[in-house]
């Protein structure tokens, strides 16, 4: 049985849960709850050495780091998260990377905290998550300003892009970020909030 170690509001444990779901993929969750630390426990390091969420056990194997397993359910499921040709592969996976390699990497809460209080709070978490969430989806939107770009971030195909942009405009709402100024990601969400693969993996429905 597959089992996917998560936490309900971790962007990266939200991606795996939209690709299990459109891949009709069958698993149990075990949450790890970030807040109370569990991620730092002997449990989650023997599954995680960085001691993060999310880990995927699948066939046989334990999966780390959000963006390979994607890429692993891609090769081993046949899923069509990337595209087939060279170039299509290297503009999705820049999408993609643009937001879990920029926008997340500094955006995590750890790292937000860290700055507050390496400030003396004269950085807050939300000024700190709006400058940069903010930032971030100004360039990813320029970057849909191209031929590729269809209903989806590229094609009408749901991509490792749009696995990644799902959970951060999450986030963004949540820190209360405007995106009115990102018309293209907006085109692309309405497509992808009907989905029920992504409907499936919203945080609300995983809440405990």
């Amino acid at each position: 049985m597959t089992v996917l170690y998560d936490y309900w509001r971790s962007s990266a444990a939200y991606r795996l849960r939209i690709a299990l779901a459109h891949l009709g993929e069958s698993y149990d969750s075990v949450a790890v709850d970030l807040l109370a630390g569990e991620q730092r426990g002997a449990d989650n390091l023997a599954r995680n050495p960085q001691g993060l969420v999310p880990t995927l056990d699948i066939d046989g194997q334990l999966l780390t780091q959000s963006l390979a397993i994607l890429e692993y359910l891609d090769e081993t499921r046949a899923a069509g998260f990337l595209p087939k040709d060279p170039v299509g592969r290297a503009r999705v996976r820049a999408l993609a990377y643009a937001i879990a390699m920029e926008i997340h990497a500094v955006c995590n809460l750890r790292v937000a905290r860290f700055a507050g209080e390496a400030s003396g709070a004269a950085i807050s978490t939300e000024a700190w998550m709006q400058h940069f969430i903010a930032q971030g989806l100004a360039a990813v939107d320029q970057m849909l300003d191209h031929p590729a770009t269809g209903p989806l971030c590229h094609g009408d195909r749901i991509s490792l892009a749009d696995i990644c942009l799902v959970p951060q405009i999450y986030n963004a709402r949540r820190w209360g970020v405007d995106l009115g100024p990102y018309p293209r990601i907006r085109a692309v969400l309405e497509v992808l909030e009907g989905m029920p693969a992504v409907q499936a993996a919203h945080p609300d429905r995983w809440k405990p």
